[in-house]
């Protein structure tokens, strides 16, 4: 059992959907705290979901990293329209990356800032929770195509046309 999954953690693929929950799931765990946080006017508590919310932003780009690595293998088990979802997957992955990244600066500055003017807590606080919403739409948008890829049963629309290499 252990030997299958350390030959799984080399395999990008499988790393990528072993760690996909994080920015995602992770994320809304984390985002839920901190509006607890919020209400409980804690800064303890503000700091500690903060760095939640940075370390689960922040997995973003692992998981980024090795769905790209497992790309081609991922294509080679797919049918039609499971490239046309994987495509679909990876341009909204790339498009996005980028709110997760913006998340973890704001939640980094949003625990430094306030050391130097506490007054900056709440409103940082605020931004990361509005931000968070953003990511955690985003993470449900990239995962929508992703779920698509090999799970027939959750095609419950056509595939997006798949994209020629000049498209890409």
């Amino acid at each position: 059992m252990i030997d299958a999954f350390l030959r799984g953690l080399r395999q990008p693929e499988y790393v990528h959907v072993l760690l996909n929950p994080l920015p995602v799931y992770g994320l809304l765990v984390s985002w839920i705290a901190l509006i607890a946080a919020l209400i409980s006017k804690s800064r303890r508590a503000h700091i500690v979901t903060l760095i939640l919310v940075f370390i689960t932003s922040i997995s973003a780009w692992p998981v980024y990293e090795f769905g790209e690595e497992g790309y081609d293998r991922v294509l080679a088990m797919t049918d039609d329209d499971g490239h046309a979802w994987l495509d679909e997957h990876q341009d909204r992955g790339q498009r996005l990356i980028y709110v997760f990244y913006l998340l973890a600066a704001l939640s980094v500055t949003a625990i430094i800032v306030p050391l130097r003017w506490p007054r900056s807590s709440a409103p940082l606080a605020i931004a990361v929770v509005l931000l968070g919403a953003v990511a955690l739409g985003s993470g449900y948008y990239i995962a929508y195509a992703g779920g698509k890829i090999r799970h027939r049963e959750f095609r419950n629309e056509p595939a997006p046309p798949i994209k020629s290499q000049a498209e890409q």
